[in-house]
């Protein structure tokens, strides 16, 4: 598979690099703005997880004009945008960086410290977990995501203020848009039309931030208990929230689940685009590395064969025939893997292959 392939599958991948854009997320609050006009007189922004930092980028062109296909512009130093995430990244124009945890006290006032002691007028965090494939698991810890960015929202979001997040729908999705209901008059759950149709993902645009009378912010203390007059265990049937359902851009836009062709346009020819900004120290950086020199290695042999096992790279679609290794063969036979076994020998010929050292 070349490096092109991804291009061809994926079209706001490919129009990411093209315009300079760090991921293709940066259309998904593109499209969000074109609908809900989110960045109108918006001085002062929170980008929570922020890395690779494309929604960041989105902040800086939109409000203050620089960084646009690379050409600087004037800048508005009105304006101020904060960008907080665990790992680190690189810098943008405009964009000031707290590499933080967004559970902390301190974080949240640092925030307000680089705005001078102002809230902010705009938060939004595109933070996810690394899904597992169990949407259930992935809508929970999603969830708590959520949860723990709108907690360092109410810390720094001004009255009236407006919060973007990411937000995986599930059949538990009532909770949480009560939850937001008690802090926002108007939550709306939106789908860019840069976001799969297949991915469960959405986006919450929670406007007009009014907290409960009496609300104090705590990070010590769960963010929401019964105090507020709701009472959750009762979001069944009729009473269940019912949150506004919106698909964000242009019918005419590019669908993020075709295929296009790399060559988009008559007589202009495609050439590949490096990725805008590499991830910084990424936590899977050994381990290409290691993959790259044929180096990944295993301690937990099968049983049969209690040694370091190399694990190889192989393009081999089939196991070699028996008859061009019979020593090998009678070991195998032999072996714990298939003794006393007659059926699907060859899927066990092929396993017992991949774990026997060269």
């Amino acid at each position: 598979m070349g490096r092109s392939s991804k291009d061809k599958r994926d079209i706001y991948y490919r129009l990411a690099k093209e315009e300079g854009w760090r991921a293709r997320s940066a259309f998904k609050l593109l499209q969000l703005d074109e609908e809900f006009n989110l960045f109108s007189g918006v001085n002062r922004a929170v980008d929570l997880c922020a890395a690779p930092g494309s929604w960041s980028q989105v902040l800086s062109r939109k409000l203050r004009g620089e960084e646009e296909k690379g050409v600087k512009g004037e800048g508005d130093e009105e304006v101020k945008i904060v960008a907080v995430d665990l790992q680190a990244m690189a810098p943008l124009p405009g964009v000031t960086q707290i590499q933080g945890d967004i559970t902390k006290v301190s974080t949240a006032q640092e925030i307000i410290r680089h705005f001078e002691g102002q809230p902010a007028d705009l938060v939004v965090c595109d933070g996810a977990p690394d899904v597992t494939g169990l949407h259930d698991v992935d809508e929970y810890i999603q969830a708590q995501l959520l949860l723990a960015a709108l907690n360092i929202t109410t810390h720094v979001l001004k009255p009236g203020g407006t919060f973007v997040a990411k937000i995986f729908r599930g059949k538990d999705v009532t909770l949480l848009y009560s939850q937001l209901k008690i802090f926002f008059s108007g939550v709306t759950c939106a789908k860019p039309r840069s976001s799969r149709n297949s991915s469960i993902e959405a986006f919450v645009v929670c406007q007009n931030y009014s907290p409960p009378e009496g609300y104090v912010p705590n990070m010590s203390n769960p963010l929401l208990d019964h105090c507020y007059d709701v009472d959750f265990n009762q979001l069944e049937g009729p009473n269940r929230v019912i949150v506004p359902f919106l698909a964000c851009g242009d019918l005419s836009a590019f669908d993020s689940d075709r295929t296009y062709p790399l060559q988009l346009e008559a007589g202009k020819q495609y050439q590949y685009t490096p990725p805008t900004q590499p991830p910084i120290r990424p936590p899977y950086q050994q381990a290409c590395h290691l993959r790259k020199n044929n180096l990944l290695s295993r301690e937990d042999a099968p049983s049969a064969f209690p040694i370091r096992v190399k694990m190889r790279q192989s393009n081999k679609l089939s196991p070699p025939d028996p008859s061009d290794c019979p020593d090998l063969w009678n070991k195998h036979r032999e072996s714990s893997w298939t003794k006393g076994k007659t059926s699907f020998w060859p899927m066990r010929w092929w396993m017992w292959i991949q774990h026997n050292p060269a």
